[in-house]
C-alpha cells in the first residue's frame, strides 16, 4: 500500500465514521492494535470505500446487511450512524433491516431494529 492509499483511507474513514470516532480509535491504538488499524485504513477505507463503482449510501446498505448477517452489533451501531452520514434515510435503513430479516434471519433483524431505533433516537436528539 502507498502512503496515498492510507491518507485517502483516513480521509474517507473520517468522513464516514466521524472525526470523533477515528480520533478515539487512534488514541486507543497501541503496539498490539496499530497494525490492525493500519490494515483497516489501507484496505477497507483506502482500497474499497474509495472505489468509484458504488455510491457511499449503497456501500452503507451492504455494510449494514453484512453486519446483521454476522451479528456484529457494536459495528452495526457505528455503521447506522455512518449510513446517515452517507445519505441513507431512516426509512431506507428500515428497508435494509426488513430485507435482512428475510435473508439473514428474523432474530438478527429484531436485534438490528432494537439497535437502530436507539441510534436513530440518539441522532435525532443530537447526543452522539
Amino acid at each position: 500500500m502507498t502512503d496515498s492509499t492510507y491518507q485517502n483511507g483516513m480521509k474517507v474513514r473520517r468522513e464516514v465514521l466521524s472525526d470523533a470516532h477515528v480520533d478515539r480509535a487512534e488514541a486507543k491504538k497501541d503496539s498490539f492494535t496499530a497494525d490492525f488499524q493500519e490494515l483497516i485504513t489501507n484496505y477497507a477505507w483506502g482500497s474499497i470505500w474509495t472505489r468509484p463503482g458504488l455510491e457511499r449510501s449503497t456501500r452503507s446498505a451492504i455494510t449494514l446487511t453484512a453486519l446483521i448477517a454476522g451479528g456484529y452489533w457494536e459495528e452495526l451501531e457505528m455503521h447506522v450512524r455512518a449510513a446517515l452520514r452517507n445519505g441513507l434515510t431512516e426509512d431506507e435503513i428500515k428497508e435494509v433491516f426488513l430485507q435482512s430479516a428475510i435473508y439473514c434471519s428474523v432474530p438478527a433483524a429484531n436485534t438490528a431494529f432494537s439497535i437502530g431505533r436507539r441510534v436513530l433516537e440518539e441522532e435525532r436528539a443530537g447526543s452522539s
